[in-house]
């Protein structure tokens, strides 16, 4: 049975402020939340399959029939181009260079000479204002305009009547050349306007991006042999890294990617099928407008109800963002969020909480695993796993035998120095528990918990996916008391377990259960 996955990007689709936004300016930023009360938004499906159950966002459904989960990005950015590239298993330490006072005069003299004309505005500008503002003196003089914006962007805008679009792609070929190395921006946009003034853009937008400079996932399935096809401007992104050019279906609004996607799910592929839905970002979230953001997820949402019943049983739905534009904030730029990740497949268990993944590239590596690829040196942990079994949170009835268990483990503990006894049980994807106590030591330091040892013994017989674990732990001879894993054994419990891992806490009278995310939030993992 061929395996298809369909990866849709709604670019800019955040939703909720991610912990480092301070360091963007962007504290309450919330792209979904600054949407979700508007009059024009109505999305019956997505909130089916667990939008409105992921961490931080609220207002669930009772029975998700979906697997869903937000994503924290690793890279050090909030740009289009870092975003896709991270999910597709590429983690950008460094930031892409930007320019909030403008190019420096040698980039765009050197631009101006190799192009021979004139170069207008050269400063951070709307896209809509630039040509409100600059077109009448570009159509006078045929100078081009060229502006940025936060993100790392060199931008032409030139009108079509002036400059012809295949020149005006030119004209971005020679910027993409020239800006390498410590000018290496992101992308080179071409912007063509037409239309007299105040002019309007045309679709005929083209991004030159800059070549990734490692494998991407997109590299892994073709080497393999399977099928890339890409619609809207993933080709762009990747520079064609990866990417057949007979794959590439380029689009001119979120409908028309919407109608190639569902064209192209009757279609026989076997491999990847990676979707980027623009709208969002730049017809709306750029432009502050909340009733066009929502009215433009209502419009996703009707075609993802006609989506959802035409997929086959080896396929793989993956919804996700590349970054946050929150409308309703002053700024016009990317906002630095959480993304949502929403999945749907007949291998996979409904209704399954992934919790806060640390990583978009978790996405890759689970694409990687579902499509049998090797993931080679591609960032990311694979959560295939986890979706296809659940790791909810546990029911009462097994919250009530971890805990018995963990209470018996307890009454094994070798604990000579301390007198403090404990017992742990973990309980794991396939079902499986394993229990451990804690082994002191002499030399103290050496002394093994009982969560650690419940780890060590499941590892050593082959499972590294686990779902709860539960701790009981107190004075030997006495009752015992609510008792939470020490620092060591929640950094180990991060190594193996996602943010949504249960960890379950009982007195033998009393239980309480806890996210790992809320005894761990900010957990040391190797990006």
């Amino acid at each position: 049975m061929a395996k298809r996955v369909f990866l849709i990007v709604l670019d800019s689709f955040g939703v909720g402020e991610a912990p480092d936004a301070w360091r963007w300016n962007d504290e309450g930023s919330d792209t979904l939340g600054a949407v979700r009360n508007d009059p024009a938004f109505d999305c019956p499906n997505l909130a089916s399959l667990g939008l409105f159950n992921i961490e931080g966002v609220g207002g669930g459904v009772a029975s998700a029939a979906g697997v869903f989960g937000r994503m924290r990005e690793a890279s050090n950015g909030k740009d289009t181009t870092i975003g896709h590239w991270e999910i597709a298993g590429l983690v950008s330490e460094k930031p892409l260079p930007t320019y909030p006072e403008g190019f420096p005069p040698e980039v765009i003299e050197e631009f101006s000479r190799l192009t021979g004309r004139g170069v207008l505005c050269n400063r951070p500008y709307s896209g809509t204002d630039v040509i409100r503002d600059y077109g009448k003196k570009h159509i006078e003089t045929g100078d081009l305009i060229v502006y940025t914006s936060a993100d790392s962007v060199f931008q032409i805008a030139a009108h079509e009547d002036v400059v012809p679009v295949d020149e005006l792609y030119r004209y971005c070929e020679i910027a993409r050349g020239m800006l390498s190395g410590e000018h290496g921006v992101g992308r080179v946009i071409a912007r063509p306007f037409a239309g007299e003034w105040p002019y309007f853009r045309t679709p005929r937008r083209h991004d030159f991006s800059l070549l990734p400079p490692r494998d991407t996932m997109l590299d892994r399935i073709s080497s393999a042999g399977l099928d890339v096809v890409t619609v809207g401007k993933i080709y762009d992104i990747f520079a064609g890294k990866g990417i057949p050019e007979t794959e590439c279906r380029r689009t001119s609004s979120n409908g028309d990617g919407m109608r190639q996607t569902r064209e192209l799910a009757d279609r026989d592929f076997n491999g990847l099928c990676f979707v980027n839905l623009v709208d969002f970002d730049s017809a709306y979230g750029h432009r502050n407008d909340v009733g066009g953001y929502a009215a433009a997820l209502t419009a996703f949402d009707r075609w993802l109800g006609d989506f959802l019943p035409v997929l086959r049983d080896g396929d793989l739905l993956m919804i996700t963002a590349d970054h946050g534009c929150d409308p309703s904030t002053p700024s016009t730029d990317h906002s630095r969020e959480y993304t949502p990740l929403l999945m749907f497949g007949k291998t996979l268990r409904t209704g399954t909480d992934l919790g806060t993944r640390p990583t978009f590239a978790d996405i890759s590596a689970t694409v990687l695993d579902y499509l049998g690829v090797t993931q080679g040196d591609t960032a990311g942990t694979s959560f295939l796993r986890e979706a296809e079994n659940g790791i909810s949170s546990p029911d009462a009835e097994t919250v009530k035998k971890l805990s018995s268990l963990a209470l018996a483990a307890r009454n094994r503990s070798y604990c000579p120095y301390s007198g403090f006894s404990v017992g742990a049980a973990l309980l794991c994807a396939d079902g499986r528990i394993f229990t451990g106590c804690n082994i002191e030591n002499s030399a103290f330091s050496p002394g093994i918990c009982a969560e650690r040892a419940a780890i060590s013994a499941a590892v050593s017989a082959g499972e590294t996916h686990f779902t709860a674990i539960a701790i009981a732990g107190g004075r030997r001879g006495r009752p015992p008391v609510f008792c939470s894993p020490c620092g060591v054994c929640r950094q180990t419990l991060a190594e193996f377990c996602t943010d949504g891992f249960s960890v379950i806490m009982s007195d033998g009278e009393k239980t309480t259960v806890e996210k790992l995310s809320g005894l761990l939030p900010y957990a040391f993992r190797d990006f």
